[in-house]
């Protein structure tokens, strides 16, 4: 017969007792560690908060006209952030009023401040801070509060070039698109030879001195989400988020791709140095798209015009440019040497490219515009 091992009744309940003890003190172990971890996480984030907010009102305090605002105030001028007006991969843009309401503005919240978005913040502040041109966005004031980073712009009533060319029905006249094609024009070529940024840029540069401070802007982004309209329809350049400034005696960068496909000029896939010729290349592609009121690629049209920069060179050597403008009534000496800058301007060999100067003065008639090379320049482009 079988023995049958018997615990005592006071031992099941110890055994019972120390298992829950262990089980607490794992459970008010693991608490404790997550409390921990998460205070350090937080003291680190403050800590580079608190770095990066040091350096860059360092960096500002020296000749940059731009107030200063603190999360609350823009709180309150966006009425709790409640009208949002664009949302792109770095931040969310809401319209808001001035306390008086006497001055609309546009409210950039940026996001991923640690990382993409403190980049893009400190860029605009070192670009676009200290330039002021007309057909510029204009950019009135930051908040550097805590985490968060916010950037106060000038209100553009009238949206995007985007919204105008490519919507049915709002594509402007051909007059409206040969002045926008100009400002545009100008906005650029102001960043790239008219714009001098003084001791902010010294603060930025400190082996510069003085004298040594004039600076080119490459905008690296360039296309019709970021030509922005006025009430008056003048079109203005925003975002600069990811321009490069060149010195003055510096005449290309390195730098990893920037941009947005479709409008990327071809030395950036080629991992090439960039110059202010990128920007020379959007242009070309933003004029070609203000000229036909299409985008660049579009595959809902037939196959031969489903990439426009080749489309559009096959209708100037046939001597066809009215397919481009349809039946609309155009000033056909202008659209021939429109269509001529534009291609110009897409060329795949950089040093081929006009300046913004040559093609400022090329678009206003000024001087002549020769004949551009064969396509096979720039169709190879990736």
């Amino acid at each position: 017969m079988g023995s049958t091992e018997v615990y005592p009744q006071g031992s099941k309940q110890e055994l019972r007792t120390d298992i829950l003890v262990i089980s607490v003190s794992l459970a008010s172990f693991a608490l404790i560690i997550l409390a921990i971890s998460g205070v350090l996480i937080r003291r680190n984030n403050l800590w580079a908060y608190k770095k990066i907010s040091e350096t860059v009102n360092i960096e500002l305090t020296e000749d940059v006209a731009l107030r200063s605002f603190t999360y609350m105030e823009l709180e309150k001028v966006t009425n709790g952030f409640m009208e949002e007006i664009g949302k792109g991969a770095s931040g969310t843009v809401y319209k808001g009023a001035t306390s008086n309401g006497q001055r609309i503005v546009a409210v950039k919240k940026l996001e991923k401040v640690l990382t993409e978005g403190e980049i893009e913040f400190q860029n605009e502040l070192k670009v676009i801070g200290r330039t002021h041109h007309r057909n510029l966005v204009r950019l009135l004031g930051y908040c550097l509060d805590g985490p968060n980073r916010l950037l106060v712009y000038e209100y553009m009533s009238n949206g995007s070039l985007a919204d105008w060319l490519f919507t049915p029905g709002k594509q402007p006249r051909w007059s409206e698109r040969m002045g926008i094609a100009l400002n545009v024009a100008r906005g650029i070529l102001y960043l790239h030879e008219e714009c001098v940024i003084s001791r902010l840029l010294v603060a930025w540069h400190p082996f510069l001195s003085s004298n040594q401070c004039e600076t080119r802007i490459i905008h690296c982004d360039i296309k019709p989400q970021n030509i922005l309209m006025d009430e008056y329809r003048c079109a203005k350049i925003s975002d600069f988020g990811l321009a490069k400034l060149l010195m003055h005696d510096q005449t290309n960068t390195s730098t990893g791709i920037r941009g947005t496909r479709g409008y990327v000029a071809p030395e950036w896939h080629r991992k090439q140095p960039v110059s202010v010729k990128a920007d020379v290349y959007s242009y070309g592609i933003v004029l070609l798209e203000t000229i036909c009121c299409r985008r660049n690629v579009d595959w809902s049209l037939p196959d031969e015009e489903g990439i426009l920069e080749e489309w559009v060179y096959r209708c100037f050597q046939a001597g066809e440019l009215g397919k481009l403008v349809g039946d609309e009534e155009v000033d056909r000496r202008q659209l021939d040497r429109m269509i001529k800058v534009g291609l110009w301007c897409i060329l795949d060999e950089p040093s081929l490219r006009p300046s913004m100067k040559k093609v400022l003065l090329m678009l206003e008639g000024t001087v002549d515009v020769p004949v551009p090379p064969s396509p096979v320049s720039f169709l190879s482009a990736i």
